[in-house]
């Protein structure tokens, strides 16, 4: 395998480097992770080193299972949820929706599950992991708005609506901190209300599968694109650094953007290792 490339920690520098591989025949599939919306007020998974800030997220075999799972989770998403929601989209994502409509990006394949790109106004946008804002339930395939659950949840369990003491640590998929163990127990969690079957975020737990059809849109797309271009991710999950090896393979150059390590550096022709925030700034 080839030796990582030095990144670029210089943000002029970075820049330039990121408008030179821009200006490449063709426009770029766009890779987007967590560290697109910290400026949003929404936490990453890892730190620069690659290590989990924080506890590791739920995983989808449990949750399916386990019914202490499933209160935790839900416990957890009803406080953390309202901040997801009321998100708005930082100065990366307009950035990126000006340089789409300017007919310099590709297809942006999002690993967040926030929608803020879109609500920013970026029209092509693939969800690889779904969307926070949706519900589907496991039995009968239907789904919901999850403001509608949030509804049926705190009219559940309005004991659980006080914040911990000492304030809340909220993750990238909208879920809190809750230690209470014991209180858990009393947690109510809705059924479907079409089937009464296991209502799950519209998201791809870890664990999980991206689906197909997901994988194969983007593979379709670097086909036909000038390249990969990487934005706060650290590909630490394989359903994001599959597409720095298939970019690889047909030969596409990769440029990423992240602070920090990341998994794909030694595939990359270019590293920029500065703020997204402020590599975009005169985007």
């Amino acid at each position: 395998m080839p030796n990582a490339v030095m990144p670029v920690r210089e943000v002029a520098a970075a820049r330039q480097a990121l408008k030179r591989f821009l200006g490449l025949p063709g426009r770029p599939v766009v890779l987007t992770g967590a560290g697109c919306s910290t400026d949003s007020g929404i936490p990453d998974y890892r730190g620069p080193n690659g290590a989990w800030r924080s506890r590791q997220p739920i995983q989808y075999r449990d949750f399916r299972q386990r019914l202490e799972a499933r209160q935790r989770y839900w416990a957890r998403s009803m406080l953390g949820y309202p901040r997801m929601a009321e998100a708005s989209p930082n100065g990366v994502h307009y950035a990126l929706a000006g340089l789409a409509q300017r007919g310099l990006l590709g297809l942006l394949v999002t690993q967040n599950v926030d929608d803020l790109h879109r609500r920013a106004g970026h029209g092509r946008v693939l969800d690889l992991h779904g969307r926070i804002a949706r519900v589907r339930c496991l039995a009968c395939g239907h789904r919901s708005p999850r403001a509608l659950l949030q509804r049926r949840l705190e009219a559940l369990n309005p004991t659980f609506l006080t914040p911990p003491a000492g304030g809340m640590q909220v993750a990238p998929d909208g879920d809190a901190e809750l230690d209470d163990t014991a209180r858990l127990e009393t947690f109510r969690v809705p059924p479907c209300s079409r089937c009464g079957g296991v209502l799950k975020p519209d998201v791809v737990f870890f664990g999980e599968s991206v689906p197909g059809t997901r994988v194969q849109a983007v593979r379709d797309a670097l086909r036909e694109a000038s390249g990969l271009l990487v934005l706060g991710s650290s590909l630490a999950v394989f359903s994001g650094f599959r597409f720095c090896r298939d970019a690889a393979a047909l030969g596409k150059p990769i440029f990423i953007a992240t602070q920090g390590v990341t998994r794909g550096d030694e595939l990359a022709q270019l590293k920029v290792d500065v703020p997204l925030g402020e590599l975009f700034s005169a985007s």
